[in-house]
């Protein structure tokens, strides 16, 4: 094995943690959306219903931010190991949302129909968002660019 095939296989990328920025950004959107998810649960399903809103909002926030702390610790290392925490990691947190649906399923303040519908909206609510928001293009590193 030459020398730039072994230093490609530790490389790692120095510079600005650009997934933290866009995960800040989703949680800030998360943070506007949750007032407006939780009063809809709270109408169709009661209290519990927006106790399991704020709850699965929550959840879904932190699930996003151990994601980018994750990626963003593990690419100051190596990118195969950012590559095997991106895998490993989604795997490690969709176990622990469902320890954490699994812990409070029974309790009396949640609805399950409430629960399960504001994880998913949540989830898909914050990353459609996002996208009005994120540049597919190398030139703006993934953000999206200033407003002259």
């Amino acid at each position: 094995m030459s020398a730039d095939s072994t230093s490609s296989f530790v490389k790692r990328l120095d510079g600005d943690p650009v997934e933290v920025e866009i995960t800040r950004d989703m949680i800030k959107r998360g943070l506007i959306a949750a007032p407006v998810l939780i009063a809809i649960c709270a109408l169709i399903w009661g209290i519990e219903g927006a106790y399991s809103a704020a709850f699965a909002v929550g959840l879904v926030m932190l699930n996003f931010a151990l994601a980018a702390w994750m990626i963003s610790v593990t690419a100051k290392i190596s990118l195969n190991l950012m590559m095997a925490a991106t895998l490993f990691g989604y795997l490690l947190r969709l176990g622990l949302v469902l320890v954490a649906v699994l812990l409070v399923k029974d309790a009396h303040w949640i609805s399950r129909a409430a629960l399960g519908a504001s994880i998913i909206v949540t989830h898909l609510g914050l990353l459609i968002w996002e996208l009005k928001y994120v540049s597919i293009s190398l030139a703006q590193s993934g953000l999206k660019p200033a407003r002259p």
